[in-house]
C-alpha cells in the first residue's frame, strides 16, 4: 500500500508518496493551492494515480506546541480528503520539517529562495518518512495505535511528548535518545 505525504501551505502542496511496501519516502513535487476545494480534487486525482491507500497530512503547530489557524486548516483539510477518498487521513505534527528540508537543499548547493517547490516537496517527504517510522513503531508495539477520529494525530507522540526513539523530532525539537542535536530553527510560518 502506497502512502501520500502533504506538506500544506498557502501557495503550494508538497507532495511525498511512498513505495508499494511503505518503507522509503519520496519527495514528488508540489501542487498549486487552488482553495480547499480544488486541492482536495486535485489531490484525489493523485490518490487515484499513484494507487495511494492512506495519507498524513503535516500539522503546522507553534514550537511551543499550540494551534493556529493554519493546524485548524490543515485538520479540516484533512477531514474534507478523509470524505471525498473514504481513505484514513492522518495529521502529524510538522513544526521542523521545512527547516531541515531546506538544510538538506542547502547541503545539496540549492539556494531555497529558487527552489521553493522541491523545499515543499522534500518537506513532505520528511514528514511522510517520520509517519512511515511511526506505521512501523505501531506494527512491532513501540507506539500506540492511533484514536479512531480522523485527522486526529492522537498516538503520534508518547507521554512525554516524544515520538518514540526512531529519530523523529519531539516537540523541543531533539532528535530524541540518539544524541544527536536539537534545532533552534524559526517557527514555520
Amino acid at each position: 500500500m502506497r502512502v501520500l505525504g502533504l506538506d500544506l501551505g498557502q501557495k503550494r502542496i508538497g507532495v511525498a508518496v511512498s513505495d508499494e511496501d511503505a518503507s522509503i519516502a519520496f519527495p514528488s513535487g508540489a501542487i498549486e493551492s487552488r482553495g480547499p476545494k480544488k486541492d482536495v480534487k486535485a489531490v484525489l486525482e493523485l490518490i487515484e494515480e499513484r494507487a495511494i491507500g492512506r495519507v498524513v497530512v503535516g500539522l503546522p503547530r507553534h514550537l511551543d506546541g499550540r494551534e493556529g489557524p493554519e493546524a485548524e486548516a490543515a485538520r479540516a483539510f484533512a477531514d474534507a480528503l478523509h470524505r471525498a477518498s473514504g481513505l484514513p487521513v492522518e495529521t502529524l505534527d510538522e513544526r521542523w520539517t521545512t527547516v531541515e528540508a531546506e538544510r538538506v537543499l542547502h547541503a545539496q548547493g540549492r539556494k531555497k529562495k529558487k527552489q521553493r517547490a522541491v523545499v515543499d516537496s522534500v518537506a513532505a517527504s520528511i514528514i511522510l518518512s517520520t509517519y512511515l517510522d511511526l506505521l512501523r513503531n505501531r506494527a512491532s508495539g513501540l507506539a500506540p495505535s492511533p484514536d479512531a477520529k480522523v485527522g486526529s494525530d492522537d498516538g503520534a507522540r508518547g507521554d512525554d511528548g516524544s515520538r518514540g526513539d526512531d529519530g523523529a523530532r519531539s516537540d523541543d525539537g531533539s532528535r530524541g535518545d540518539d544524541g544527536a542535536r536539537g534545532d533552534d530553527g524559526d517557527e514555520r510560518a
